[in-house]
């Protein structure tokens, strides 16, 4: 009886989607106008836990980054841009990974 109640548990888990998980947000970078600037943002936004990717452009003004919503959310991320002196804001809707 055992062995079947597992095997439907793990069947239901299977069927049901992940609502948790890696999204994906483009955030305009203020304050950015020299060659280490995207350095100190990368880093501030690396320190954030549940930050897994960050990718930050100069020429763009932009940083691209891909977190886990389950440990952080933009609120700590663009804040974590801001205290290294650089204040950002998302520039279109999250996408899922």
């Amino acid at each position: 009886m055992k062995t079947s109640s597992l095997a439907l548990a793990a069947l239901l888990l299977a069927t049901f989607p992940v609502i948790a998980g890696e999204k994906t947000a483009t955030l305009a970078v203020e304050n950015m106008t020299c060659a280490a600037c995207p350095y100190i943002v990368k880093q501030s936004l690396a320190g954030v836990p549940g930050v897994i990717r960050a990718e930050v452009s100069l020429e763009s003004k932009t940083a691209a980054v891909t977190f886990d919503d389950t440990e952080t959310d933009l609120t700590l991320i663009t804040a974590a841009t801001a205290a290294a002196g650089f204040p950002s804001h998302p520039t279109e809707g999250l996408a899922n990974e």
